[in-house]
């Protein structure tokens, strides 16, 4: 019997049509075995299509799913009416005020976040890495919302699964690039080996999205580095020396 796609919701967006996807319940095989869902894996191009048409089906049947070319940037574009897989924008957060559309971004150790206004019928979607969060991708995407009809101090947002502070150790270099925009960011750094560190990325983007006058933020504390079976992780690949790796997907929309 098949393994069930597993389908985490967070209660802060309860009634918006929402899911973050791990790895279990999908067709993929070998190192990605299971719901891989990212298009840039070395990955048989039907599977990752079938897993993609599965975690849609679990959330909004029948809806066509938009989904970005990410790279790590702190852009947002508007979606007004959906795209193909082959013509994805170049960004990493989408928002949308249209019905019936899903919006998806893929991560596999960065933070995907998902966004509401219920009353204005606003969502939206982000991809926060460090580099897009240090660079204030969920700044635009709010702002993106806010142009939509959108009010920050009514959006609520959740943050999926992502590496914990305990599995995500840093250089000097990388936390000097914090420490550089607001000496204040050492509050999300420990102690590691040497002059190394542990950043913990979730405190971080939700410190953004705070700072940013969003009115609610959940995040799920769950670890993508920590979880084999249940989560893909870039981070853990590349300790064991893989030559690919699986991306989880997050999908939001309206009905």
């Amino acid at each position: 019997m098949a393994e069930p796609v597993e389908v985490i919701r967070a209660a802060l967006l309860n009634g918006i049509p929402h899911g973050f996807f791990g790895r279990r319940g999908g067709v993929s095989r070998g190192l990605v075995a299971g719901l891989n869902a990212g298009i840039g894996s070395a990955d048989d191009p039907a599977a990752v299509a079938e897993n993609r048409r599965r975690a849609a089906e679990t959330v909004l049947p029948g809806a066509p799913l938009a989904g970005l070319y990410q790279v790590h940037s702190p852009d947002c574009v508007t979606l007004a009416e959906p795209w193909s897989d082959a013509h994805r924008p170049r960004a990493d957060a989408v928002v949308t005020d249209r019905v019936g559309v899903l919006l998806g971004i893929v991560t596999a150790d960065c933070a995907p976040v998902l966004l509401a206004d219920r009353a204005a019928g606003v969502v939206g979607a982000a991809h926060a890495g460090w580099k897009g969060a240090l660079g204030g991708v969920t700044d635009t995407t709010v702002a993106a919302m806010e142009a939509l009809g959108a009010r920050r101090e009514r959006i609520t947002a959740a943050i999926g699964p992502c590496i914990a502070q305990s599995s995500y150790e840093v250089d000097a270099a990388f936390t000097q690039r914090f420490l550089a925009a607001d000496p204040a960011n050492a509050r999300f750094f420990a102690p590691g080996r040497g002059d190394h560190r542990h950043f913990d990325l979730e405190a971080y983007v939700v410190h953004r999205l705070e700072r940013a006058g969003v009115g609610q933020v959940a995040p799920l504390a769950l670890d993508t580095y920590a979880t084999f079976d249940r989560f893909y992780s870039f981070r853990r690949a590349t300790h064991r020396r893989e030559p690919d790796y699986g991306r989880q997907i997050a999908l939001i929309g309206l009905d």
